[in-house]
């Protein structure tokens, strides 16, 4: 009988308490470093992050002269035993001998079968830029030859995507107009594959918005936190695990017109990582500081933990990530010069 009511208990837990408020949540530092020790660019920026087997991670970023360059490309590393390798080339933006374009925001992602994606954009700018892809079936050590996605289709734009039950993958994405004014999320849709692609639109008449996150809450209820021009963080709910998606509506997060991400936690706690200041008339001010929030519910938000605080510099466009072992990963630009990693360890204890 005891067994009996431990088993209804542990039901009971996994499938409708999740991160509880009367907790208090903490964040302490693991690690923290650079993962480029002698970069060949002048400048870096929008790192991915993905766990491999054997405990062992990839990241990937875009760096070359300058952002925009037809020399930028992608730059991959892998972290395994508490070291990063040599960053070395896996992607670039070549048409031919005389033609060649910027690569921008590359975002990895490893299905549950264990196929990994490197998704990539290349192009002049944001607003004319197409969806590229690779992929290896042996976690990097290999990849498969680049292919543009289908007409239309951009694939996740900085942020990485989520596998459904059913397996499907669905991707944040967003696209900016010629004319700088329209800024416009949606959701892109496949099989586990990355085949038979689908657009799911999202109203955005009353914000600006770009560069979605995908948060996972129970019963089919999913949440997208995107940057916008609105100085706050914006999102969008979906309750049918993302085939519709209701009006956009302002979060308690401030923000200064800057990438942001998030991930929901192995229990179930929302985290995001941001910049958590107003712009000032120069939309780069404010990512001097990058902090890290979490939430019960994905409406009530409170920072834990201050990854950068100085008077000026740039720490922007951060991915982060929930390892197997219950660490959060977090990788971001650093002045442009370099891709900073932090490891935390989130604990929770009952508020006394």
């Amino acid at each position: 009988m005891k067994l009996f009511t431990q088993l209804i208990c542990l039901f009971f837990c996994a499938n409708t308490l999740w991160a509880q408020p009367d907790q208090e949540i903490k964040a302490s530092l693991a690690d923290s470093g650079f993962i480029i020790k002698d970069p060949a660019f002048a400048a870096c920026h929008a790192a991915t992050l993905v766990e491999l087997p054997n405990n062992k991670l990839m990241a990937a970023w875009f760096a070359g002269p300058y952002e925009s360059s037809p020399e930028v490309c992608i730059w991959l590393a892998l972290y395994q035993n508490g070291q990063w390798s040599p960053p070395s080339i896996i992607a670039d933006g070549i048409i031919n001998d005389s033609l060649r374009y910027a690569c921008w925001n590359p975002v990895l992602f490893r299905n549950k079968k264990g196929k990994l994606f490197l998704f990539y954009k290349v192009g002049k700018s944001p607003r004319d830029w197409w969806g590229m892809m690779k992929y290896s079936t042996d976690d990097g050590k290999s990849w498969s030859a680049p292919k543009q996605l289908p007409d239309g289709f951009l694939g996740p734009i900085k942020n990485k995507p989520i596998q459904l039950k059913n397996g499907n993958l669905l991707y944040p994405s967003s696209t900016e107009s010629k004319d700088l004014q329209q800024w416009k999320i949606h959701v892109e849709k496949s099989d586990g594959n990355a085949n038979h692609w689908q657009h799911i639109s999202i109203n955005c008449d009353s914000f600006a918005v770009i560069q979605p996150s995908i948060l996972i809450h129970p019963n089919n209820k999913l949440q997208l936190l995107c940057r916008s021009k609105q100085n706050y963080i914006v999102q969008s709910w979906s309750t049918d695990n993302g085939k519709t998606w209701q009006p956009l509506s302002k979060t308690n997060l401030q923000n200064p017109n800057s990438g942001i991400d998030a991930v929901t936690l192995k229990n179930g706690l929302q985290l995001v990582v941001y910049n958590p200041l107003l712009s000032g008339k120069d939309w780069v001010n404010g990512r001097n500081k990058l902090a890290v929030a979490v939430s019960y519910n994905g409406i009530d938000w409170k920072n834990i933990y201050i990854l950068e605080d100085l008077p000026d510099g740039e720490f922007s466009y951060p991915a982060v990530i929930q390892t197997n072992n219950g660490s959060v990963h977090i990788v971001y630009t650093y002045n442009r010069k370099n891709i900073k990693h932090v490891v935390l360890k989130i604990e929770q204890s009952v508020k006394q």
